[in-house]
């Protein structure tokens, strides 16, 4: 039986690497095998294309460049790793997925349609069974940020505006495809965002 993909996403700070973890643990105690992968990156020639996209100048890339890249990292990450780990039964959580990239790069002017023919052509179209946007003030977000002393890299450096931007069509996003994705309240306790979690996967859980 093939697996169910979920992914996680939202802006800077919103805990989705914490909740990634915390599902896993939480699905594995039911017998399912868990891959937890993060994007970009997650496979050996997407983590390559990673340090490329996050580390340097905010200009580095153009907007174009950065959607290609994100679709190039993409495809290898999905043929080697989570359509492998789908076809062999286990549940995928993936840190960010291509929402992030409808977000991320549709605030910075790539039309919607191109992004999705990238991701068509290169990983064919791959969709989550279902995506959690996990939701809270970007000041909450960049306390986060600060309290564990994240490193800032291309993304979590532009303003506030740029931020604001991605928020906005992340909310898009959940308000034309209700059925695949489900906002989560990420201002509670990380136990309250697990239980959220757990209770809008009734339906997929064995």
């Amino acid at each position: 039986m093939r697996g169910r993909f979920l992914s996680i996403e939202g802006g800077e700070g919103a805990g989705k690497s914490t909740q990634a973890a915390r599902l896993a643990e939480a699905i594995e105690a039911r017998g399912v095998p868990v891959v937890v992968t993060r994007e970009p990156g997650g496979s050996e020639g997407a983590e390559a294309i990673r340090a490329l996209l996050m580390q340097g100048d905010v200009a580095r890339w153009s907007a174009h460049g950065e959607a290609l890249l994100f679709a190039a990292a993409r495809a290898d990450h999905v043929e080697k790793r989570i359509r492998p780990a789908l076809e062999s039964g286990s549940w995928v959580i993936c840190d960010r997925f291509i929402d992030s990239t409808r977000a991320y790069q549709g605030a910075q002017g790539i039309d919607d349609a191109a992004i999705l023919a990238l991701h068509g052509f290169g990983s064919k179209g791959l969709l989550p069974d279902r995506t959690f946007l996990l939701t809270l003030p970007r000041n909450v977000g960049e306390a986060r940020l600060a309290a564990r002393g994240a490193a800032n890299d291309r993304f979590e450096t532009r303003d506030g505006t740029f931020h604001g931007s991605v928020a906005a069509i992340f909310d898009r996003i959940a308000d034309t495809e209700p059925d695949r994705v489900r906002r989560i309240d990420a201002e509670r306790a990380p136990e309250a965002v697990t239980a959220t979690l757990i209770a809008e996967l009734r339906d997929l859980l064995p």
